[in-house]
């Protein structure tokens, strides 16, 4: 587990489809990621992932591998960095924010199911790679909102 807070690298957004594309900043509410939508409701979004996150070390991985991730190129509405990918798990809670009267809280939890859409993203559009099961810890995480705000790229991010 990381003793550092780590960092919002990246917030991103589409009204539909990927790449998401990064804003300055959005406002997260129990619906979602203001400016985010899902084209496909039955796969996407819901209550338990709602907002989708990603470590960045994940993303530095799969590139070392020749993989061409980038922020939001898999979908994921947050990217995090200064975690290992095995610290954002189902269970963990976050904090994004300075203030922590006034930070964002989610909770992690649910692996989140890669489909051919990320294809882009992966040697060869092998996308099985990214699936929780074949590869632990490597993919999108689902969260849940337990305090709405607004976040900023650049905000501190603590792992509660």
């Amino acid at each position: 587990m990381s003793a550092m807070p780590g960092v919002l690298v990246a917030i991103n957004v589409s009204l539909g489809g990927v790449p998401k594309l990064p804003v300055p900043s959005a406002e997260i509410t129990p619906a979602g990621v203001a400016g985010d939508r899902q084209k496909d409701r039955t796969w996407h979004g819901g209550p338990d992932r709602v907002v989708s996150v990603l470590a960045m070390a994940v993303i530095r991985e799969f590139q070392a591998a020749g993989h061409p991730l980038t922020p939001g190129s898999t979908g994921e509405n947050l990217t995090i960095d200064g975690f290992a990918a095995e610290d954002l798990v189902p269970g963990v809670r976050l904090r994004i924010g300075a203030d922590p009267a006034t930070a964002v809280e989610l909770e992690l939890i649910i692996w989140l199911t890669p489909c051919s859409k990320i294809g882009s993203s992966f040697l060869g559009r092998k996308f099985g790679v990214f699936k929780h099961d074949h590869n632990p810890c490597r993919s999108r995480i689902g969260a849940r909102v337990l305090r709405a705000g607004t976040v900023h790229a650049g905000d501190p991010v603590e792992r509660l």
